[in-house]
């Protein structure tokens, strides 16, 4: 048992003090056993941090677990004080659980590891095992004209100088999940073939549905491997087999790399190249789902099929001409909808989640502020060559529509597909918001909610928690329903309050009050302030090539 010294509080205070066993702290969801879990990093090495993910995947050993609650000891004491006198920061938004779910998440973020081993860390695959399939496929490369027609849909939302590598299209690799009944936790795979688990899957994921998925990470972190567990369970609420895809990762795979990759993906469901276990799935048992970054690249992925859907474009796919045609919806988890992060909520909702505020540059005209890189150790991997400001593109390209869906205005949301966005109260609200709130204008459907005081991705990263229940209920609905064609637009968002005590239907209008005017100014102030940072960057280095 973890005693709080109690002599400074009063009889009352002493005795509303949680008692919190070691076991207790064991079943924290940060603690948990499952390599899913790591996936609540999606997005704090946006922060000027990163998180050491070789420390948290030590919390799988006994001796990991207790190294980390011994050094963590006065941070939960203190967590637990501050709630149990409700002098929490976060009073009436979050129970103790949650807060200290949290509160131990930020003390993960390490600025110590070079970027490229950090990544590796999260890619690393512990093995298929418990209630899922997993069926691992490689899909060939494409035809070039796949990654030109994504360099058509750039050039067309372009709105000046923005500059992006070209990457070459390549083979992807993915993965097909699906909930595999009747075993325990621990339960390992059973030895098949690819093959032979595909046609598993689909036996016990028997629905015409498919769910195209992208995981999150920033664009430069984890992988299928890491979702396997809310991935599967969302296929055992759904039916579908869900196509988890293996898209590259930044900083060595810059934008467009991963979007060619989900384009692929997508035109691979569709029509399917020689080899593949699947049959053809009609666009219309399609829904693109990520969370975070796979977020944004379900609703960048829309926007490029949207434009070339309006340029009347078709797209040479292994031999064949193939038209553009849209899914039946998107459903995004805390999308990460504006790469620059410079909406209020990044530092305003900073005490109720675990992604750091990012660092901005003066509000006074008179004090200059210089823009500075993340600071990671540098390796083979980062500093980019020549260097970037940003892991995921050029500076110049952070405003666009295809790096940031917020700066998609409303008209080009017209004849999207439905759309879900779900939020909690975190540093991503605001951009999530604005994003349905042009979806609406624009006259798509829309479901959106937003969940009173959790954090980034808190329906995977509390999976046992009532909030995500609800959470996953509310996706797997979604889902069905954008196949079926019966998502009706309300024009409202569901507001979910602490313990759901209390929901409440605002207009999607009202959410979030920040103009359009407003938010394309905030984009454009830290888009020019990061293209400064970058130019210098580069001329420091062009000046050390010299040498």
């Amino acid at each position: 048992m973890l005693h709080v010294r109690t002599s400074a509080l009063d009889a009352t205070q002493a005795r509303n003090l949680p008692r919190l066993t070691l076991e207790d702290l064991k079943d924290l969801e940060v603690f948990e056993s499952s390599s899913s879990h790591l996936n609540f990093l999606s997005f704090a090495e946006v922060s000027a941090q990163s998180c050491s993910l070789r420390t948290m995947s030590s919390l799988r050993e006994p001796l990991g677990l207790l190294k980390a609650l011994l050094v963590r000891i006065p941070l939960i004491l203190k967590t637990i004080l501050l709630h149990g006198v409700q002098m929490s920061p976060v009073k009436g938004k979050q129970d103790m659980r949650t807060e200290l779910t949290v509160a131990i998440i930020r003390s993960f973020i390490t600025t110590k590891a070079p970027l490229g081993k950090v990544q590796k860390q999260g890619m690393r695959d512990s093995g298929v095992k418990g209630p899922m399939w997993v069926s691992k496929v490689t899909l060939p490369r494409p035809d070039v004209d796949v990654r030109d027609a994504v360099l058509h849909a750039i050039e067309d939302l372009k709105t000046g100088d923005e500059t992006y590598d070209i990457p070459a299209p390549i083979a992807v690799e993915a993965e097909w999940t699906g909930y595999r009944a009747g075993v325990g936790k621990k339960t390992p795979e059973p030895d098949l073939s690819e093959e032979e688990k595909y046609n598993k899957l689909r036996e016990e994921s028997p629905s015409d549905m498919t769910i195209l998925y992208f995981h999150g990470g920033a664009y430069f972190l984890l992988d299928p491997c890491s979702h396997r567990v809310p991935v599967a369970h969302l296929s055992h609420l759904t039916g579908a087999p869900v196509f988890s895809v293996r898209y590259r990762l930044a900083p060595q795979n810059p934008f467009p790399a991963a979007l060619v990759d989900a384009l692929t993906a997508y035109l691979s469901l569709l029509h399917p190249p020689p080899g593949s276990l699947h049959k053809p799935v009609p666009a219309n048992k399609i829904i693109f789902a990520g969370d975070s970054a796979g977020g944004n690249l379900s609703l960048v992925l829309l926007q490029t099929l949207l434009t070339l859907d309006r340029a009347s474009r078709t797209i040479r796919f292994h031999g064949e001409d193939v038209p553009i045609e849209l899914p039946a919806g998107v459903a995004t988890v805390s999308p990460w909808c504006d790469v620059t992060r410079s909406m209020p909520s990044t530092s305003g909702n900073a005490h109720l989640d675990y992604l750091e505020p990012p660092a901005v540059p003066s509000d006074d005209p008179a004090v200059k502020t210089p823009f500075t890189p993340l600071p990671f150790a540098p390796d083979d991997i980062w500093p980019a060559s020549p260097p970037r400001a940003d892991f995921y593109c050029n500076a110049s390209m952070l405003s666009h529509p295809l790096v940031s869906p917020l700066a998609a205005p409303a008209g080009l949301w017209r004849d999207a597909p439905p759309i879900w966005i779900s939020t909690g109260e975190e540093g991503l609200t605001d951009e999530g918001l604005i994003v349905a709130r042009r979806v609406y204008q624009a006259g798509t459907p829309l479901v959106s909610e937003m969940f009173e005081g959790m954090p980034h991705c808190h329906g995977f990263l509390m999976m046992n928690r009532p909030a995500s229940h609800r959470f996953f209920e509310g996706f797997a609905g979604f889902c069905r329903d954008a196949v079926a064609g019966r998502v009706v637009s309300t024009g409202s968002l569901t507001w979910l309050g602490f313990k759901l005590k209390l929901t409440k239907e605002i207009p999607i209008e009202k959410a979030c009050e920040i103009s359009d005017e407003q938010v394309e100014a905030l984009m454009q102030r830290m888009t020019a302030w990061k293209l400064e940072g970058e130019i210098e960057l580069q001329k420091q280095w062009r000046a050390t090539s010299r040498l």
